[in-house]
C-alpha cells in the first residue's frame, strides 16, 4: 500500500523481501559520513533487528512505484554484498528510506519508537522529504501510543542535526566512547 508523502513522491511499506535493499541504504548512509570505512558488518545489524516489529518505509517518485525488478527484492547471499548503491538511483529505485525499531525509555520504562535510519539520496535532498518522513513517523508513533521518539545522530552530520533541531528534538543524553588499546 502506498500514499502520497509530498507532491511527486509516494511512501510505501517495505517488506521482509527487501533486506538487501535496506542493507544497501544503511551502508550508503554510513559511507556518506565515513567514506573510507568498510560497512559490511551492517549485514549482521539487518539480520538481527529487521522484523515485522521494525517497520520499514520507502519513498519513491510518483509514477515509479511497482517498476522494481524481482532481483532487488531477493534475499540471496549475492544481493547482501557490501556493494554500495550507485551514486545516481535508477528510476525504479527508492529515493529515501525510513526504518524504525523499538526502545525502552530507561527513566520511565515506556516503549517508544527509535529511528534506526532515515536516508534521502543526495539528488533528492532539500526538497522536504526528510521533514515529511519525520512527520510521518511521528504520526505513526502517536497512533500506536508512543509518547516519544528516539534517534542517534553523529555530531558531524550537521544537516541531520539541523533538521532534528528544527523539528523540536532535544539532546537527552550523550553517547561517549573511549578507544582502548590492547597494549598495556
Amino acid at each position: 500500500m502506498s500514499e502520497q508523502l509530498l507532491p511527486g513522491y509516494i511512501i510505501r511499506n517495505g517488506s521482509s523481501l527487501e533486506r538487501s535493499l535496506l542493507l544497501k541504504f544503511m551502508q550508503r548512509t554510513y559511507q556518506d559520513l565515513f567514506p573510507h570505512e568498510d560497512f559490511s558488518h551492517l549485514e549482521q545489524t539487518v539480520k538481527q533487528y529487521f522484523s515485522s516489529d521494525t517497520p520499514l518505509w520507502w519513498v519513491e517518485e510518483e509514477g515509479e512505484q511497482g517498476s522494481r525488478g524481482a532481483g532487488e527484492q531477493g534475499t540471496n547471499k549475492e544481493s547482501l554484498s557490501s556493494t554500495p548503491l550507485p551514486l545516481c538511483p535508477s528510476a525504479s529505485s527508492p529515493i529515501a528510506c525510513l526504518w524504525v525499531g523499538n526502545a525502552i525509555d530507561q527513566v520511565h520504562g515506556n516503549r517508544h519508537a527509535h529511528i534506526f535510519i532515515l536516508y534521502v539520496v543526495p539528488e533528492h535532498r532539500r526538497r522536504g522529504i526528510g521533514t515529511a518522513l519525520m512527520r510521518y513517523v511521528e504520526n505513526w508513533a502517536i497512533q500506536r501510543g508512543d509518547r516519544q521518539i528516539g534517534l542517534q545522530v553523529f555530531q558531524s552530520n550537521k544537516p541531520a542535526l539541523n533538521l532534528y533541531n528544527q523539528l523540536g528534538y532535544q539532546t537527552q543524553s550523550l553517547w561517549m566512547v573511549k578507544f582502548l588499546s590492547a597494549e598495556k
